[in-house]
């Protein structure tokens, strides 16, 4: 537990001038983003604007080529506590050949809290609260690839709430999921958000998640320009399911700010 006056008044994710490149092209072109413990801060921006880019730097699955990453306090590149946090891979990224349970997928997101990965009874008792939480405890032992999209992604969420964490950084959670899964997500977050849970999430638009966000980060070809709250959809894409993302996004500095929200001025 941290200790009062240190890490616990820090920001639980800072980014300072981060830079990332994907072979010869710059992704992220200097992002400053700070989360604070127990903010929802929602990631937002056209295709190729740099969000999910973002978060996998923040966890390390892209390497940044300058700039500063920093986890509760302690630089990335020394960060070992990886039982703190959650993470929700795109669901189309996520889908491996390996035949497992439901189960079987969930407990392996409790592996980090295990000693040698013996479970014991806590253990067992964290992945069956998980299942609960996003309604699949019915599908337990069946296969994963036996699941619909929206019941993957429940699966995939539930993965990341076994290690009971305190940040939860999510890519595209609601992306293709059916109605029913997206208000059981919307629920599951909402619960843990009320246990103080501190959560980083990639969207395309805020949707069910809308009343849950405090502030919303928007990327634009790799940088920040806008930190602060949430846009309010415009026109058309205020309409009930509208669901446009704009890769054609203006260039950096001139118009409006186009996101899967439609305009913010």
């Amino acid at each position: 537990m941290d200790n009062p006056g240190t890490a616990a008044e820090g920001p639980v994710v800072a980014l300072r001038g981060v830079r990332a490149d994907l072979g010869p092209r710059p992704v992220l072109r200097g992002i400053d983003l700070t989360v604070r413990r127990g903010e929802v801060v929602a990631l937002l921006g056209a295709n190729g604007s740099g969000k999910s880019t973002t978060v996998r730097a923040v966890i390390g699955q892209v390497p940044v080529t300058a700039g500063e990453i920093e986890l509760f306090g302690t630089p990335r590149r020394a960060f070992r506590d990886w039982a703190r946090v959650g993470y929700v891979p795109q669901r189309t990224t996520a889908a491996g050949g390996v035949t497992a349970t439901v189960t079987e997928t969930v407990a392996s997101g409790r592996l980090s809290r295990t000693r040698f990965g013996l479970f014991r009874k806590a253990d067992h008792a964290a992945v069956r609260r998980a299942l609960d939480l996003v309604g699949m405890a019915d599908r337990a032992k069946d296969s994963v690839h036996a699941l619909s999209g929206g019941q993957h992604q429940r699966v995939l969420i539930a993965r990341a709430l076994a290690a009971e964490p305190e940040l939860l950084i999510m890519d595209e959670p609601m992306a293709g999921v059916d109605l029913a899964s997206q208000r059981v997500l919307a629920r599951t977050l909402e619960e843990q958000v009320a246990a103080g849970t501190t959560v980083l999430v990639v969207l395309h638009e805020l949707g069910a998640l809308e009343p849950l966000i405090d502030r919303a980060v928007v990327l634009r070809d790799g940088r920040v320009v806008h930190d602060g709250p949430p846009p309010k959809a415009v026109g058309q894409h205020a309409q009930p399911g509208h669901d446009h993302v704009h890769p054609h996004d203006d260039a950096a500095g001139a118009g409006p700010i186009r996101t899967g929200l439609g305009l913010l001025s």
